[in-house]
């Protein structure tokens, strides 16, 4: 669950809580949808003990679907969603503390996806230890972002080619 909440707790940290993105509302459903998991279906909710509340329903609301089920009360359902709260809210709390204790780091790595939108493990590893990552000299073309549209065509050459007719 904190590994589900980092994106979004990364964002609060760097951005403020009024600028997360609508990225982070899929982190919340994800993590929703496992701690509803953890609880209903997994035992991990000692106050609702190991009996498996899940339905073969498919992903309806959980309070919708408890109501609609004869076989739980709606003070259970009530506890399940206590206690899928808290999960995630702990999730969310181990998230801040990791993401703040290792900000530094995360914040050189972020750094180095936006200049070279891709980064290998070794890159990574250069980029924490303070050094940038060195790339081997590419020509105009190869520095171009890829299109995911095929070029149709000839493509043309660039203007100035030294030792070329025109």
């Amino acid at each position: 669950l904190a590994i589900m909440m980092g994106g979004r707790v990364a964002e609060e940290l760097k951005f403020g809580d009024d600028n997360v993105t609508a990225g982070a509302s899929s982190d919340i459903q994800q993590a929703t949808r496992l701690a509803r998991a953890m609880v209903t279906r997994f035992g991990f909710a000692d106050s609702i003990g190991p009996v498996d509340y899940g339905s073969d329903q498919g992903d309806v609301f959980l309070g919708q679907q408890l109501v609609q089920s004869s076989h739980v009360s709606e003070e259970t359902s009530r506890t399940i969603e206590e206690e899928v709260r808290k999960l995630i809210q702990t999730g969310m709390d181990d998230a801040r503390r990791i993401m703040t204790e290792a900000r530094a780091d995360w914040e050189k790595i972020a750094t180095g996806l936006l200049e070279y939108e891709t980064l290998t493990g070794e890159e990574i590893t250069d980029l924490l230890n303070g050094k940038p990552p060195t790339r081997p000299d590419l020509s105009d073309d190869d520095m171009a972002p890829g299109s995911a549209v095929p070029v149709i065509g000839k493509r043309r050459k660039p203007k100035g080619d030294a030792g070329e007719a025109a």
